[in-house]
């Protein structure tokens, strides 16, 4: 699995710390950790949530991605936007429950953290405890495993609600504010990891197009 680690600029300065909790946890596993920034709080460009929400959006419907870890100041803002795409479920985690129930229950691909919130003494162990939960079984089974089947049905109902009120990506990301989309995809490192990893050919010209 290919994991995306993407921070927005009030919670930059503790990039290092999220990267390498996230890092330590789930290489064993088997999977990769691609850190998009931002990288400290002195970056050239600068994410706010809502850009958070865009460079979220397009990591995942182009297959760059397989699951972003994110987050703001209390989580809500980057969880808010992320939700506002189409192809990206994101739960609000606080814990290493949530994270365990959001994976078991939800089957999401995303995870908004409040990096601002109790992140003190002992702060990146939380983090590895979350990351461990969230990663230790095949997501989607059910918690309660006698109720998987009930969960199951309404994650099937919420994708095809969700396949109704929201709109193609491309079409999106188009009529957004160019500068808006471009500052979200400016991240020093974004062109090296989401070309080489990008499986859709149309939203890779529309993400050219816009980066020009």
């Amino acid at each position: 699995m290919k994991i995306a680690l993407v921070m927005e600029n009030s919670q930059a300065a503790k990039n290092s710390i999220v990267a390498a909790a996230l890092t330590k946890v789930v290489e064993p596993m088997g999977h990769e950790v691609f850190n998009y920034g931002m990288y400290s709080a002195e970056d050239k460009e600068q994410l706010t949530y809502v850009q958070v929400g865009i460079l979220t959006a397009v990591l995942l419907n182009s297959g760059a991605a397989d699951y972003v870890i994110t987050g703001c100041g209390t989580g809500e803002g980057a969880m808010l936007a992320c939700n506002s795409f189409p192809g990206v479920i994101c739960g609000h985690v606080e814990d290493a429950l949530d994270a365990y129930t959001f994976s078991q229950i939800n089957d999401g691909n995303a995870i908004a953290l409040p990096f601002a919130k109790g992140f003190g003494w002992g702060g990146e162990k939380n983090l590895e405890y979350i990351f461990e939960k969230l990663y230790c079984e095949e997501s989607g089974q059910g918690y309660p495993r006698e109720r998987a089947a009930i969960m199951k049905k309404n994650r099937e109902i919420l994708n095809a609600v969700k396949g109704v009120t929201y709109r193609d990506l491309n079409d999106i990301l188009k009529e957004l504010d160019r500068d808006l989309v471009k500052g979200a995809l400016g991240g020093a490192k974004f062109k090296e990891y989401f070309f080489a990893n990008c499986k859709c050919e149309k939203l890779a010209e529309t993400v050219k197009e816009i980066l020009g």
